[in-house]
Order: C-alpha cells, then structure tokens, then sequence
C-alpha cells in the first residue's frame, strides 16, 4: 500500500505565511502541520512508501523538510511541474498525475497535508480492507450547518454505503462532512484517468468520490474527536491555540 499526501497546494488565503512556505510546513506547536498526519500512519505495516505530491515553487521545500523528517519509511517527493496558482492541477489532477508518475499499482491511501486530526486510522484501515475492492472515505460531524457549507456533505445508509454526496451545498441537508482522507483499492486506481477523460473537474477529490458513488458502491467510516481542516488565518490560529495532540 502506498500512502499520498496532498501537498500541492499554494494556499493564497494565508499570505504572506504562505508566500515562500507552504501550508503542510507551518507549525503547529512547532511540528510541521503534515507531520501529524504521517506520524498516524507509522505504524500501519502495510504502507511500504509514503508520496507527497507538492509543486514546483515548493519542492525544495518538501525535500529539505524530508532529509530531517525521522520515519521508518520511504518517502518521496513528487514535482507536479506546476509553477503559478493558475496552472494547478487541483486534488484530482494530482492524485492523478501522482499514480502516472510512479506508475502506482498498489492500494492507495490519500490524506490533505493540511488536515490535522488525533484519531487513530487503524480502525479505518480495518474498515476499509474490509470493504474491498471498494473505495472508503472519512467522515466527520462538523456538528454546524454553517460549518457544512464549506465542505462534501454525505448520506451514508445502513450498511455504511455512501446514498448522496453533495459537495459544499448552500443548505447542507446534514452536517456530515467528508474529509479529504480517502481508501482507494488499486482495482479502482483506473477509474480516476476516466473520471478526467470524461472531462469533469479536477480541482476538489469530493467531486471523484460523488461520481463514483454514482456508480458503485462507495463506504464511509465515521470518526469521532478531533479533526481540523486548515483553509485560512482564522483556522490556523484557531489549530495553533487549541490543538493538542495525543
């Protein structure tokens, strides 16, 4: 199993922290914001190879940052060869582009850099394996019909299956969120290069999950504690004064 850290974007809404930085490396509690994310997943045996997928204006950054990070697996740094925020490819184009670039043949597991959380995976990672050849996502009860309109808000039945998945609706039927944490079976790695031949968006992963819950069964385990999604300065003060890692 592989493990994808997306790490490509510019994060425009915290200039200037962001201008020569980028978002996955600010501290938190002076820890770089993805090094919780990776610490979760130290220990999950089956992940042999960690990716971060980053672009050209931060790759340096990512391969200094890696040099230092102690970890006892492999990771590498993926250059998307994007330069300016308009050129991005957006979350799906990067996934993408990732798979291609490593020819990634194996079960993918794909976290934000941005994301913080003190939830264990490993009842996740059960839940998931148990689930395959489907695809698995993470959810969240943001608990705020405000908070909601932010995010992909999800229906799951009785079986955990995905029935609806709207992404960031005006008047968010549910406060269960989607967060960018998704399992993708290797069986199913193929489905992202015709979701991008079909000529549909790029730039949110939720729009990928939302398609292909159309077409097949698609599950979604619920965590419970803390999740923070790291978007602008008012989020990362917020994660800066009150996140306390376990």
């Amino acid at each position: 199993m592989k493990l994808l850290m997306l790490a490509a974007g510019y994060a425009t809404r915290l200039w200037p922290l962001t201008l020569n930085k980028p978002k996955p490396l600010l501290p938190i509690r002076k820890k770089p914001i993805i090094e919780y994310a990776i610490d979760k997943v130290k220990n999950i045996d089956e992940i042999d190879t960690i990716y971060v997928v980053t672009n050209t204006k931060f790759v340096k950054n990512f391969h200094d940052w890696a040099s230092s990070y102690k970890i006892n697996k492999e990771i590498q740094i993926i250059d998307d060869e994007m330069k300016t925020v308009d050129e991005r490819r957006g979350a799906i184009g990067d996934i993408l582009y990732s798979i291609e670039n490593k020819n990634m043949k194996d079960d993918l597991l794909v976290i934000a850099g941005d994301n913080l959380f003190d939830f264990s995976l490993d009842d996740f990672m059960a839940f998931s394996i148990s689930h395959k050849p489907n695809a698995t996502i993470g959810l969240f009860d943001v608990k705020s019909k405000e908070l909601a309109k932010q995010y992909g808000i999800v229906d799951i039945d009785t079986n955990k299956k995905i029935a609806d998945f709207i992404e960031k609706p005006k008047d968010p039927p549910s406060t269960l969120a989607a967060m960018c944490l998704y399992f993708i079976p290797a069986e199913k790695l193929n489905l992202i290069k015709q979701y991008q031949q079909d000529g549909l968006p790029l730039d949110l992963a939720g729009n990928f999950i939302a398609w292909l819950s159309k077409k097949e069964p698609v599950y979604g385990y619920s965590f419970q504690g803390v999740w923070l999604d790291i978007g602008d300065k008012k989020s990362l003060e917020h994660a800066q004064e009150n996140y306390n890692p376990a």
